[in-house]
């Protein structure tokens, strides 16, 4: 009694210490300061540090991370945001880590697939070294397996999806689960998978485990070639029914399989993440005026984005993933009608939180940016 009694008097000194630390070293945070002597000490800021490198395939680097003690750890599936200076600004960009989701080390790992216009991913996939400190957030997203497993789960990935799933296949197996667990992996060519050693190394060593490698440029090896559809499924899942099916790849992919399930009625066993942006359905008409009212500038509507269009009057939203998944840049509509671009959806209500990377405007619209 005497020890929880003392010790919450020291634990108020602690953070009032903090505070006047704090305090003084306005107008920058504490951490600005720790940061010119060693990055990875911080009072408030998630940081990670780059423990190691591989580049597996010609255009993917691996990174091995060493979150700082804020980290609270991820669920299967979930993604962080990983934020690096380049020229002097800080960019930030959703990636999901790949391991298992109870890692005994404490440590994340990304596998980042360098796209030809992708600002990060190409500069960590030719730049990145151990020791690099990258900004990190705590891990988001509600694409999981539920917390009573699925006694049968269809995992379907493509391309830099395959992360994600790979997480929920690398738990699955850690948890020793026993029933069916079916991973379908979509690539250009075998040269393009990633972790294919350790994928067949996975089915081998447990026989609940079906690997099954789909290749649309490549006529000879793998399982299956060309693009999903109902045949590949009944090939590789003839339960898909009773299943729960994990989908996380490109848009074409992410589409077909949607597809599916809809005619098939079962769209409700399907979960799905994209790390791609889809393509935009319905761009905004241009005409009308923003009116961007916390910072009393106005501009003409050019049909862009929202996000687009405030960063060319020369203002400087929050933003993380640029595609509507990470509600970084999440911001008050005060009035006007809006259009969501991934679904057609319009919005008129006032007073309403919007994304704004993923919305454009139709007519005149206020912000409260």
């Amino acid at each position: 009694m005497s020890v929880a009694h003392t010790s919450r008097p020291a634990e108020g000194r602690r953070f009032s210490l903090l505070s006047l630390f704090e305090a003084m070293a306005t107008p920058h945070q504490l951490d600005r300061y720790l940061e010119l002597v060693t990055p990875m000490v911080t009072v408030r800021d998630l940081r990670a540090e780059v423990l190691a490198v591989d580049r597996s395939t010609a255009d993917t680097v691996t990174l091995t991370l060493r979150p700082t003690r804020q980290w609270r750890g991820f669920r299967a599936g979930q993604f962080v945001q990983v934020g690096v200076v380049i020229d002097g600004v800080r960019h930030t960009r959703c990636y999901s880590p790949a391991n298992a989701q109870s890692s005994p080390d404490g440590t994340i790992e990304l596998t980042i697939k360098a796209h030809p216009d992708g600002l990060v991913s190409q500069y960590l996939h030719e730049n990145a070294r151990p020791g690099l400190i990258l900004d990190l957030s705590q891990a988001a997203g509600e694409f999981v397996l539920p917390t009573t497993r699925p006694r049968r789960v269809l995992l379907v990935s493509g391309g830099s999806g395959i992360t994600p799933v790979l997480s929920m296949l690398r738990t699955l197996v850690e948890e020793k689960h026993a029933g069916s667990v079916t991973f379908l992996h979509y690539a250009y060519t075998e040269n393009d998978v990633a972790y294919l050693d350790e994928l067949r190394e996975l089915a081998d060593a447990n026989p609940n485990v079906n690997l099954v490698l789909a290749y649309t440029d490549q006529e000879t090896g793998g399982h299956l070639h060309g693009f999903f559809g109902q045949k590949h499924l009944d090939a590789v899942a003839p339960w898909y029914a009773e299943a729960e099916t994990f989908l996380c790849g490109p848009p074409g992919l992410m589409r077909g399989v949607r597809e599916v399930y809809r005619e098939l009625g079962i769209e409700d066993r399907l979960h799905t993440e994209e790390f791609a942006p889809a393509a935009t359905p319905v761009e905004g008409e241009a005409g009308g005026e923003l009116s961007f009212t916390a910072s009393r500038v106005t501009a003409d509507n050019s049909g862009g984005t929202l996000l687009e269009q405030a960063e060319a009057a020369g203002l400087h939203p929050e933003y993380g993933c640029r595609m509507g998944i990470c509600f970084s840049c999440t911001a008050v509509k005060k009035s006007g009608c809006t259009k969501n671009v991934r679904t057609g959806d319009t919005d008129t209500d006032p007073d309403k939180a919007i994304q704004l990377c993923v919305s454009v405007p139709v007519g005149d619209v206020a912000l409260d940016i």
